[in-house]
Order: C-alpha cells, then sequence, then structure tokens
C-alpha cells in the first residue's frame, strides 16, 4: 500500500541517495505533445536539498525535453526503483526550474556536486507530493558500474565543441519547444 509523506527525510531520504539511477517525466502542455521519460544517474550529480526541495547536476544530452518542458510549465515527476534489497518506488511530484550554466545562482548550485564534463543546467525541484509504493513488480537487478562515456565525450570536445553541440541539439524540443540556448551573442540575450 502507498503512502504519502509530508518531506523528504528519514528513511526517504537515504532510500533516493543510494540509488544508481532515477527516471525524470515531463510534458508539454499541447495535448498532442510528446511526454518524456528519461534517465539520470551520474554518481554525485543528485542532492536532496532540504525536506522540500532537490536538484541533479543535468550534464548535455541528445535533446532537450526536460528543460523545454519545465521552462514551459514547470511540471515534473522524479521516480526512484529499488533495483537491490527490499522493494520500493518513491515519487516526487513538484516543480521544476532551469538554472543554466550562464546563470548568477549555477556556481554555487553547481559546486555541490561532482564535477560532469558536459554540465549545461542545474535542474531544481520544488517538491509538492513525497510518496513511496510497494515496488513488487520492479525486477531485482545487479548494479556492475557506470558508463565511462559522456565524461570523455565532453572532455574531448572541450567547453566551445560542447556549447556547439548543444546549438546543433538542444535548443529545442521535439515539439519545437525552446530548450537550452547557451550562446548570448546568438540572441542577444541573457540564456535562460
Amino acid at each position: 500500500m502507498g503512502k504519502v509523506y509530508e518531506r523528504i527525510d528519514g528513511r526517504l531520504r537515504e532510500f533516493v541517495e543510494r540509488q544508481h539511477v532515477f527516471f525524470v517525466a515531463t510534458a508539454p502542455l499541447a495535448a498532442d505533445g510528446h511526454v518524456n521519460v528519461s534517465p539520470r544517474g551520474v554518481p554525485g550529480t543528485f542532492h536532496v536539498l532540504d525536506e522540500r526541495t532537490f536538484a541533479w547536476l543535468d550534464g548535455t544530452g541528445s535533446g532537450s525535453e526536460t528543460i523545454a518542458h519545465l521552462r514551459e510549465n514547470g511540471r515534473i515527476t522524479v521516480m526512484f526503483c529499488a533495483f537491490e534489497g527490499p522493494p520500493n518506488i518513491v515519487r516526487f511530484h513538484g516543480t521544476g526550474r532551469v538554472v543554466t550554466r550562464y546563470d548568477d545562482e549555477y556556481p554555487a548550485l553547481a559546486a555541490r556536486f561532482t564535477d560532469l564534463p558536459g554540465a549545461r543546467a542545474v535542474i531544481v525541484v520544488d517538491v509538492e507530493r513525497v510518496s513511496d509504493s510497494c515496488g513488487w513488480g520492479v525486477p531485482l537487478m545487479s548494479y556492475e558500474g557506470e558508463r565511462d562515456l559522456m565524461g570523455p565525450f565532453f572532455e574531448r570536445k572541450g567547453e566551445a565543441g560542447s556549447q556547439e553541440y548543444r546549438r546543433r541539439t538542444n535548443l529545442t524540443s521535439i515539439d519545437g519547444l525552446p530548450a537550452f540556448d547557451d550562446d548570448p551573442a546568438v540572441s542577444g540575450t541573457t540564456p535562460r
């Protein structure tokens, strides 16, 4: 039987901070827009900031659905599943915001995380609902380790190459919503 909690603390906080992967769900407002679910989980890039707030360091990816959806409407759900040990699923429902690497708030937030080559933003979520459920349907799986691909890829690209990659792949969502623009010279404004 599922239960709703007032805050992220105690065993819930310990559980989510132990997980190797979590899943992020967002959606545009348009009824015909694409719902997005993305895995996250690079070690050291997720932190519960307080009893009602959590954040993760968002690496540059092949798309920018989460960022575009958060900019449009802020709605987000994050799910953690126990793939090892006792079964459990924890969900955080809330409102997210994007703090890009060019925003004044970014250095202080990014300092809380392990360095991630190619990082483009910190996603901060104000949690409105915390719940768990049994997780009996989640399979048992063993953690083997991290893939050492993203870091070296963006290290090779350097800052200019990473920026160019974002310009080519992260400007809009698959539905055409504005997402990530990290070149003030092109946009004429401070990046969002």
